[in-house]
């Protein structure tokens, strides 16, 4: 058939264009046989116009090789020269005709002896013909996004060694009130970058050939509702951490009598004034991995974390400030981040559209209002387990801070992975490019176990000879080395879960994210309301380390399913 003269991939298609140059002539004593072949194969309509198109998955032209014809009853002479930006030649063929990837066209005027239209082969394109090294993307995305997940965890691992060598009541104070300002920050922004991170993708994808000249800021409304809702949310939590501190602190069990509440509430309405630049900086970031620009974050986080750094110990010891001071710092260094953030951004984007009815809020509601009720599961989660450990006094608490920090600084290093995974996943799906997707998927779902086992045997050994290094306090160095197996052994299922939210994100998935995460949460919660009065602070630990199992088992059981979003996981593609 002539279908073997074809790589697989291709498509013939002829229209009724003069400017295409390219030809496949057919002499007229021999289209009898290739009537036959169109008679089968081709559309033709009154106007003479004629298309074949080329489905893969039914493998119309399965062949990836060019063979000279061996029916020599149809084509007596089929001389032809192979051209595209592929480099794919025919030397065999006696060369009376070339086909190029911008051939034209013409119509099939009439079914007799003569063919006098042109064909044009439409081939793959580069980026088809040249195998995706999406390894390599992956990696080089994930790199610099490690950097940037790992800088906020080891400033806040530096905030609490200061802040513990103050003492136990304040580490324990700030402990709380940081576990609160998580809860009401990221209750609305961690959905906020997810989505930010799709539909930034999405949108690139669709809006690239608009840009005319080099250097001309793309329109993209995604990019405009995302900072526009950032702002809004960080407003509202401002004043919901200040006005509310009070009460949220005796939520958490600290009565007003406690020797915490004061510190904690001092510290928590401080944090406060940063909560709309920290609201900013992550639906920032969020844009920034959609334009698959993990560089950029990283510089400007690494400019204000390490301000931050540098505010520590002269706002806590020389303004004698105390946990206070830390409080002051994070801010100032939430402020830079963002600002540094949004003058990058506008050297590439238009931050406003012109027409402000091209702004999206309904997408971002509606998938953001799914990933809202799945923070909402995990932040009561983690809240909950802070609230017990709190009631078992100050001491118990500040070493669930030191162990807490430690395991989600470690954890969330492989959230890069999962960050980059889902933009390059999100681009690629918008594309139906679903064999690269498959091969991003799996990839990425051994390395993250790769990943795990590696920091659990990392801090399995180092752990112990950390510790001292954030108190001198010997009952809480005593209680922070028997959560050793807590920290350690729970890295495996942390990265899984973790990159599988990532790679749910990526086809936007959420409704099940959040309707996953929910159930999970209730679980775990109620294991956390029973174990800590039988096991003390271990049962928190142990409720804690059951929550990102059951998130990873949800997570692993969709991608098994052969109906939902990732069916091309379980298909040839």
């Amino acid at each position: 058939m002539a279908a073997q003269l074809l790589s697989g991939g291709a498509s013939i298609s002829c229209g009724l264009s003069s400017s295409r140059t390219s030809k496949w002539a057919l002499p007229s004593n021999n289209f009898i046989g290739f009537n036959s072949f169109l008679g089968r194969r081709i559309n033709i309509d009154d106007g003479g116009a004629c298309s074949l198109s080329v489905n893969r998955a039914k493998g119309f032209l399965p062949y990836p090789v060019i063979r000279q014809r061996r029916n020599h009853h149809v084509f007596s002479r089929f001389n032809s020269h192979l051209s595209s930006d592929c480099g794919v030649q025919s030397t065999d063929l006696e060369d009376t005709s070339a086909l190029h990837q911008d051939c034209g066209g013409g119509g099939l005027n009439e079914l007799k002896g003569t063919v006098p239209s042109q064909i044009k082969l439409s081939e793959p394109s580069k980026e088809t013909c040249k195998p995706k090294d999406v390894r390599r993307e992956l990696i080089m995305l994930s790199l610099p996004a490690i950097g940037g997940q790992a800088i906020e965890p080891m400033v806040q691992l530096m905030e609490t060694a200061y802040i513990g060598h103050l003492g136990s009541v304040d580490l324990a104070s700030a402990g709380i009130s940081i576990s609160l300002f998580n809860i009401v920050s990221k209750l609305f922004n961690i959905p906020l970058l997810s989505v930010a991170t799709s539909f930034v993708a999405e949108d690139i994808s669709k809006n690239a050939s608009r840009v005319s000249t080099p250097g001309e800021k793309m329109q993209l409304p995604s990019v405009s509702t995302a900072l526009l809702l950032a702002i809004g949310i960080g407003i509202f939590e401002a004043a919901a951490l200040s006005l509310g501190s009070g009460p949220l602190l005796s939520l958490m069990g600290i009565s007003p009598a406690s020797s915490m509440r004061v510190p904690a509430q001092r510290f928590l309405m401080l944090r406060a004034l940063g909560a709309p630049a920290f609201v900013v900086s992550l639906a920032l970031q969020g844009i920034f991995r959609g334009f698959k620009d993990t560089k950029t974050p990283v510089f400007c986080l690494g400019f204000g974390n390490f301000t931050a750094i540098l505010l520590f110990p002269f706002f806590i010891y020389y303004c004698q400030l105390g946990v206070n001071g830390a409080a002051i710092s994070t801010v100032v260094s939430q402020y830079l981040v963002s600002l540094s953030m949004i003058w990058n951004l506008n050297k590439r984007v238009e931050l406003l559209p012109p027409n402000l009815g091209d702004l999206n809020f309904s997408s971002y509601l509606k998938s953001g209002g799914f990933l809202i009720g799945r923070t909402l599961a995990v932040l009561v989660t983690f809240t909950l387990g802070t609230s017990m450990a709190a009631r078992q006094g100050p001491v118990a608490m500040a070493a669930h801070q030191i162990c807490l920090q430690v395991w989600l600084a470690v954890s969330l290093l492989t959230d890069a992975l999962a960050s980059s995974a889902q933009a390059l996943i999100a681009s690629y799906i918008s594309k139906e490019d679903y064999k690269t997707v498959r091969d991003i998927t799996w990839f990425v779902l051994k390395f993250g176990v790769f990943t795990g086992v590696a920091l659990a045997l990392i801090i399995g050994f180092s752990f112990s000879s950390l510790a001292p290094l954030f108190t001198k306090d010997l009952e809480v160095l005593k209680l922070v080395t028997s959560g050793v197996l807590f920290v350690s052994a729970s890295q495996p299922i942390n990265a899984l879960a973790f990159i599988v939210d990532g790679l749910h994100y990526g086809v936007s998935d959420f409704p099940y994210a959040a309707v996953s995460m929910m159930v999970v949460g209730a679980i775990s919660s109620a294991s956390l309301l029973f174990a800590p009065k039988l096991f003390g602070l271990a049962g928190v630990w142990y409720g804690l380390t059951l929550f990102m199992a059951l998130r990873m088992v949800a997570g692993l059981m969709r991608l098994s399913q052969r109906n939902g979003p990732w069916w091309f996981l379980h298909s040839d593609v």
